[in-house]
């Protein structure tokens, strides 16, 4: 079985310290059965939130995620149950190998609960040992294996059950450089055999491999850009995204920052004569503030390299990352 990804306005939304935090807003994706994408960018960036939801683990604010036929946010019940141990075929970061077992009995383990017999989960099992190199290392632990063979031992698992999705965690991140070689090979393979395989990773040594990446982190234009002069009204919201860093000429700008309940935090009032901006788009960290006007005021925007150069600082010294 085929399975193609649609993801369309998908927005994932948690709480942190009492803040709201959104990694994933309006994200739209598609990938085709036998491509290899990859979800790339730095840590906290929404790469294994976004995989969560894939697999059903996870339920986002909203959007929807389609994999074939299939609108994935709303399994419930006995189908949810399908669609995780026939649909997707998940790789952990950490392997998540039962340690007392062996390579041979890790990999059967999903096919003995989903009920296949013994005998025939063993042998679906070597299988798929051969399969990833390993038919020398059945017996095995996961302690007495190299990191690069417990990865192997994760991937045959997630192949459990022949899901035409695979979703990969940061599956080099164990790995020293020899290892890796022979994962990156094996999860291209994956895909070439029709699968679709979504992988969440920071290594750029997949790219070359992939058939598509989505940068979960953009950074900034820092292109030139002409200043633009901004005057906003009492309450006028300046940016809630911005590529820029702005210089108060007349009146204030408020950043505030909204919590949980609704209610808004004032982070910092900034007069005339002093500057400010967001670290979201130099750094690729998380909105979480707005920056409004407290009565009339004008301000200059400067593209962030034109600024830097002009005010001679590596940022502002107020840092807003706008959410919604």
């Amino acid at each position: 079985m085929e399975a193609d990804l649609a993801v369309r306005n998908l927005v994932i939304e948690y709480s942190s310290g009492g803040y709201p935090v959104r990694p994933i807003d309006n994200l739209d994706l598609d990938a085709a059965a036998g491509q290899l994408v990859l979800l790339l960018g730095a840590s906290g960036c929404g790469k294994t939130t976004l995989l969560s939801v894939l697999a059903a683990i996870l339920k986002p604010t909203s959007g929807s995620v389609k994999i074939g036929d299939t609108e994935v946010t709303e399994l419930r019940g006995a189908s949810l149950t399908q669609y995780r141990r026939h649909s997707v075929g998940i790789v952990f970061q950490a392997f998540n190998l039962v340690p007392s077992l062996s390579a041979l009995e890790n990999v059967m383990v999903p096919m003995r609960a989903d009920g296949m017999g013994r005998r025939a989960s063993k042998t679906r099992a070597t299988e798929l040992l051969e399969r990833v190199d390993l038919g020398h290392r059945m017996t095995h632990r996961p302690g007495g294996m190299s990191g690069g063979q417990q990865q192997r031992v994760a991937i045959a698992r997630a192949l459990a059950h022949d899901p035409p999705v695979i979703l990969a965690d940061e599956p080099t991140a164990h790995l020293d450089y020899i290892q890796v070689e022979g994962v990156l090979k094996l999860v291209r393979e994956l895909a070439d055999d029709g699968r679709l395989v979504v992988v969440a990773t920071h290594d750029e040594r997949l790219i070359p491999l992939a058939d598509g990446v989505v940068n979960l982190t953009p950074r900034a234009d820092t292109s030139p850009r002409e200043p633009e002069v901004v005057r906003l009204e009492n309450g006028q919201v300046l940016f809630k995204q911005a590529d820029r860093g702005y210089m108060v000429e007349e009146g204030q700008i408020e950043i505030a920052r909204a919590r949980d309940d609704g209610t808004e935090e004032r982070l910092a009032v900034i007069e005339p004569g002093n500057y400010f901006g967001e670290l979201a788009p130099m750094f690729g960290l998380q909105r979480s503030a707005t920056a409004r006007a407290v009565g009339a005021a004008v301000v200059t925007g400067y593209g962030l390299r034109d600024f830097r150069e002009k005010f001679q600082v590596a940022s502002p010294k107020v840092l807003a990352d706008a959410a919604d």
